[in-house]
């Protein structure tokens, strides 16, 4: 399920610079093809969507900077303080190359490229 647009409005009416995929690319667009697109237009790609992030580990990626949010209500109503909280509270590492995991409890950070864990 895509975000909706609503939250390119929500974000730049706090400051950022924001648009939705729907905007400016295909809604049927691979994965990678958003990935690319964020990457070299230097954007933090905003998602509820766990294959981001799979992708970035999978390809030792450093960048884009993901932002996902994992919480049931993913409405700017229910969330936007708390993404515009993170946002600007993770700006740094976000401007570097990091995925920043939202749930309803915290904000993890894992800075990009992500390292694979070896077992012996």
């Amino acid at each position: 399920m895509n975000l909706s647009p609503l939250w390119a409005a929500f974000l730049v009416g706090h400051g950022f610079e924001a648009v939705h995929w729907s905007h400016v690319g295909d809604a049927r667009a691979a994965d990678l093809v958003l990935l690319a697109w964020a990457r070299d237009t230097e954007h933090v790609l905003f998602t509820n969507d766990l294959d981001f992030g799979v992708l970035l580990a999978l390809a030792a990626a450093a960048g884009p900077s993901v932002l996902q949010v994992r919480t049931l209500d993913l409405t700017p109503a229910g969330i936007g303080n708390e993404v515009v909280r993170v946002l600007r509270d993770h700006e740094e590492v976000l401007s570097h190359g990091a995925l920043v995991t939202l749930d309803a409890r915290s904000a993890r950070v894992r800075i990009l490229p992500i390292q694979q864990t070896r077992l012996a």
